[in-house]
Protein backbone atom coordinates (compact mmCIF):
# COMPACT_ATOMS: atom_id res chain seq x y z
CA UNK A 1 0.00 0.00 0.00
CA UNK A 2 2.89 2.58 1.23
CA UNK A 3 4.40 1.59 -2.29
CA UNK A 4 1.68 2.45 -4.67
CA UNK A 5 0.45 5.61 -2.33
CA UNK A 6 4.47 6.82 -3.51
CA UNK A 7 3.71 6.12 -7.27
CA UNK A 8 1.05 8.04 -7.75
CA UNK A 9 2.18 11.03 -5.59
CA UNK A 10 3.80 13.83 -8.01
CA UNK A 11 7.45 14.50 -7.64
CA UNK A 12 8.11 17.22 -5.28
CA UNK A 13 9.91 19.53 -7.81
CA UNK A 14 7.44 19.45 -10.39
CA UNK A 15 4.75 22.37 -10.25
CA UNK A 16 0.96 20.90 -10.68
CA UNK A 17 -0.79 21.24 -14.23
CA UNK A 18 -4.14 22.13 -13.35
CA UNK A 19 -3.09 24.98 -10.64
CA UNK A 20 -0.80 26.53 -13.59
CA UNK A 21 -3.96 26.11 -15.86
CA UNK A 22 -6.64 27.05 -13.36
CA UNK A 23 -4.09 30.80 -12.30
CA UNK A 24 -4.15 31.26 -16.16
CA UNK A 25 -7.63 31.24 -16.47
CA UNK A 26 -8.16 33.55 -13.70
CA UNK A 27 -5.70 36.09 -14.42
CA UNK A 28 -7.75 39.56 -14.91
CA UNK A 29 -4.98 40.36 -17.85
CA UNK A 30 -5.61 36.90 -19.67
CA UNK A 31 -9.30 37.49 -19.37
CA UNK A 32 -9.24 41.12 -20.58
CA UNK A 33 -7.23 39.62 -23.89
CA UNK A 34 -10.09 37.42 -24.02
CA UNK A 35 -12.49 39.92 -24.49
CA UNK A 36 -10.65 42.28 -26.51
CA UNK A 37 -10.18 39.45 -29.24
CA UNK A 38 -13.94 38.36 -28.83
CA UNK A 39 -14.95 42.17 -29.96
CA UNK A 40 -12.20 41.71 -32.20
CA UNK A 41 -13.79 38.87 -34.31
CA UNK A 42 -17.48 40.44 -34.05
CA UNK A 43 -16.45 43.44 -34.96
CA UNK A 44 -14.43 42.17 -38.18
CA UNK A 45 -17.26 40.19 -38.89
CA UNK A 46 -19.70 43.25 -39.05
CA UNK A 47 -17.12 45.53 -40.95
CA UNK A 48 -16.55 42.59 -43.37
CA UNK A 49 -20.27 42.61 -43.82
CA UNK A 50 -20.02 46.31 -44.56
CA UNK A 51 -17.13 46.21 -46.71
CA UNK A 52 -18.88 43.46 -48.59
CA UNK A 53 -21.94 45.63 -48.94
CA UNK A 54 -19.74 49.13 -50.38
CA UNK A 55 -17.53 47.05 -52.19
CA UNK A 56 -20.73 45.51 -54.23
CA UNK A 57 -22.73 49.24 -54.39
CA UNK A 58 -19.28 50.43 -56.55
CA UNK A 59 -19.33 47.36 -58.69
CA UNK A 60 -22.66 46.72 -59.25
CA UNK A 61 -25.86 49.02 -60.41
CA UNK A 62 -28.58 46.92 -58.83
CA UNK A 63 -29.76 47.95 -55.82
CA UNK A 64 -30.63 44.44 -54.30
CA UNK A 65 -27.03 43.03 -54.59
CA UNK A 66 -25.11 45.03 -52.31
CA UNK A 67 -27.81 43.69 -49.11
CA UNK A 68 -27.23 40.20 -50.73
CA UNK A 69 -23.43 40.38 -50.53
CA UNK A 70 -23.53 41.68 -46.99
CA UNK A 71 -26.40 38.95 -45.87
CA UNK A 72 -23.71 36.50 -47.19
CA UNK A 73 -21.17 37.46 -44.57
CA UNK A 74 -23.97 37.76 -41.73
CA UNK A 75 -25.34 34.27 -42.22
CA UNK A 76 -21.82 32.66 -41.70
CA UNK A 77 -21.65 34.04 -38.13
CA UNK A 78 -18.22 35.49 -37.27
CA UNK A 79 -17.05 32.11 -36.46
CA UNK A 80 -17.13 30.88 -40.50
CA UNK A 81 -17.06 34.23 -41.83
CA UNK A 82 -13.98 34.15 -43.67
CA UNK A 83 -15.59 31.19 -45.64
CA UNK A 84 -17.69 33.86 -46.66
CA UNK A 85 -15.20 35.99 -47.57
CA UNK A 86 -13.84 34.01 -50.33
CA UNK A 87 -17.20 32.88 -51.96
CA UNK A 88 -17.75 36.49 -51.99
CA UNK A 89 -14.57 37.21 -53.68
CA UNK A 90 -15.25 34.39 -56.55
CA UNK A 91 -18.86 35.00 -57.31
CA UNK A 92 -18.27 39.42 -57.19
CA UNK A 93 -17.76 41.20 -61.13
CA UNK A 94 -14.49 41.14 -61.64
CA UNK A 95 -14.55 45.34 -62.37
CA UNK A 96 -15.80 48.34 -60.84
CA UNK A 97 -18.02 50.92 -61.95
CA UNK A 98 -15.45 53.54 -62.06
CA UNK A 99 -13.16 50.89 -63.75
CA UNK A 100 -15.58 50.18 -66.40
CA UNK A 101 -16.23 53.63 -67.49
CA UNK A 102 -12.70 54.52 -67.28
CA UNK A 103 -12.17 51.65 -70.16
CA UNK A 104 -14.60 53.26 -72.11
CA UNK A 105 -13.03 56.31 -72.04
CA UNK A 106 -9.61 54.70 -72.67
CA UNK A 107 -11.71 52.92 -75.67
CA UNK A 108 -13.22 56.29 -76.57
CA UNK A 109 -9.82 57.91 -76.99
CA UNK A 110 -8.30 55.27 -79.12
CA UNK A 111 -11.28 55.38 -81.21
CA UNK A 112 -11.04 59.08 -81.31
CA UNK A 113 -7.19 58.73 -82.68
CA UNK A 114 -8.18 56.39 -84.94
CA UNK A 115 -10.46 58.67 -86.24
CA UNK A 116 -7.86 61.62 -86.89
CA UNK A 117 -5.93 59.16 -89.17
CA UNK A 118 -7.59 60.63 -92.24
CA UNK A 119 -7.97 58.14 -94.91
CA UNK A 120 -7.79 58.45 -98.75
CA UNK A 121 -11.35 58.77 -99.92
CA UNK A 122 -10.94 56.47 -102.65
CA UNK A 123 -8.32 53.83 -101.95
CA UNK A 124 -8.72 54.26 -97.98
CA UNK A 125 -5.65 54.03 -97.07
CA UNK A 126 -3.84 56.18 -94.65
CA UNK A 127 -3.07 59.46 -95.73
CA UNK A 128 -1.35 62.52 -93.50
CA UNK A 129 -3.03 66.27 -93.12
CA UNK A 130 -0.52 67.79 -95.01
CA UNK A 131 -0.57 65.44 -98.37
CA UNK A 132 -1.38 66.87 -101.55
CA UNK A 133 -2.05 63.56 -103.32
CA UNK A 134 -2.26 59.93 -102.30
CA UNK A 135 0.66 58.04 -103.03
CA UNK A 136 -0.92 55.08 -103.55
CA UNK A 137 -4.05 55.76 -106.24
CA UNK A 138 -2.76 59.34 -107.05
CA UNK A 139 -6.08 60.88 -106.03
CA UNK A 140 -5.51 64.60 -105.18
CA UNK A 141 -6.55 65.39 -101.58
CA UNK A 142 -5.51 69.07 -101.06
CA UNK A 143 -4.11 72.23 -103.50
CA UNK A 144 -2.39 74.79 -102.61
CA UNK A 145 -3.94 78.37 -101.84
CA UNK A 146 -1.66 81.24 -104.21
CA UNK A 147 -2.86 83.92 -101.36
CA UNK A 148 -1.91 82.32 -98.49
CA UNK A 149 0.02 78.83 -99.96
CA UNK A 150 -1.85 77.17 -97.17
CA UNK A 151 -3.45 73.63 -98.08
CA UNK A 152 -7.53 73.93 -98.99
CA UNK A 153 -9.49 71.19 -100.01
CA UNK A 154 -10.43 70.67 -103.68
CA UNK A 155 -13.84 71.18 -102.92
CA UNK A 156 -13.79 74.33 -101.09
CA UNK A 157 -15.27 77.19 -103.74
CA UNK A 158 -12.77 79.27 -101.56
CA UNK A 159 -9.91 79.21 -99.04
CA UNK A 160 -10.73 79.08 -95.11
CA UNK A 161 -7.58 81.12 -94.27
CA UNK A 162 -7.44 84.13 -96.95
CA UNK A 163 -11.02 84.06 -98.47
CA UNK A 164 -9.26 83.72 -101.95
CA UNK A 165 -11.91 82.44 -104.65
CA UNK A 166 -10.97 79.87 -106.37
CA UNK A 167 -11.35 79.29 -109.79
CA UNK A 168 -13.65 77.03 -110.72
CA UNK A 169 -12.85 75.00 -113.77
CA UNK A 170 -15.24 75.15 -116.73
CA UNK A 171 -17.82 73.09 -117.46
CA UNK A 172 -16.95 70.87 -120.16
CA UNK A 173 -19.99 71.49 -123.01
CA UNK A 174 -21.70 68.03 -123.69
CA UNK A 175 -20.70 67.30 -127.88
CA UNK A 176 -23.36 68.05 -130.59
CA UNK A 177 -25.55 65.32 -131.57
CA UNK A 178 -25.11 64.15 -135.30
CA UNK A 179 -27.99 65.29 -137.47
CA UNK A 180 -29.06 62.30 -139.17
CA UNK A 181 -28.77 62.43 -143.09
CA UNK A 182 -31.64 62.24 -145.30
CA UNK A 183 -32.65 59.67 -147.08
CA UNK A 184 -32.61 59.40 -150.81
CA UNK A 185 -35.93 59.64 -152.76
CA UNK A 186 -37.34 56.70 -154.25
CA UNK A 187 -39.19 56.56 -157.26
CA UNK A 188 -42.77 55.67 -157.37
CA UNK A 189 -43.68 52.43 -158.75
CA UNK A 190 -46.15 52.89 -161.98
CA UNK A 191 -49.74 52.04 -160.69
CA UNK A 192 -51.68 49.14 -162.33
CA UNK A 193 -53.67 51.81 -164.26
CA UNK A 194 -50.73 52.75 -165.66
CA UNK A 195 -49.72 49.67 -166.85
CA UNK A 196 -52.94 48.74 -168.08
CA UNK A 197 -52.79 51.50 -170.18
CA UNK A 198 -49.70 51.24 -172.01
CA UNK A 199 -50.65 47.14 -172.60
CA UNK A 200 -54.33 48.43 -174.30
CA UNK A 201 -52.78 51.43 -176.01
CA UNK A 202 -49.73 48.71 -177.53
CA UNK A 203 -52.73 46.17 -178.61
CA UNK A 204 -54.51 49.34 -180.80
CA UNK A 205 -51.33 50.60 -182.46
CA UNK A 206 -51.41 47.50 -184.02
CA UNK A 207 -52.47 47.37 -187.47
CA UNK A 208 -54.86 44.31 -189.20
CA UNK A 209 -52.40 44.58 -192.27
CA UNK A 210 -49.17 43.14 -189.85
CA UNK A 211 -51.44 40.28 -188.91
CA UNK A 212 -50.51 36.52 -190.94
CA UNK A 213 -52.88 35.62 -193.63
CA UNK A 214 -54.46 31.83 -194.15
CA UNK A 215 -54.93 30.82 -197.29
CA UNK A 216 -58.47 31.49 -198.28
CA UNK A 217 -58.32 35.33 -196.53
CA UNK A 218 -58.81 33.90 -193.04
CA UNK A 219 -56.38 36.27 -190.29
CA UNK A 220 -55.07 34.72 -187.07
CA UNK A 221 -56.31 35.68 -184.03
CA UNK A 222 -53.11 38.43 -182.59
CA UNK A 223 -52.49 36.13 -179.50
CA UNK A 224 -52.37 32.94 -181.90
Amino acid sequence: MHRTKGAERMPEGLPDPGKIWNDFVTNPIVGIAVNMTVIYVVLLWLGTAYWAFRDMQARSENPILPYFASALIIFFTPLLFLFAVVLYLIVRPRETLAEVYERSLAEESLLAEVERNELCPVCRERIHSDWLVCPNCRTRLHRVCPSCNRLADPEWPLCAYCGHEFQRPAAARPAPAPVPEPAPAQEPAPSQEWATSDWSSSRTSETPSDRPTEPGGLRHPAGG
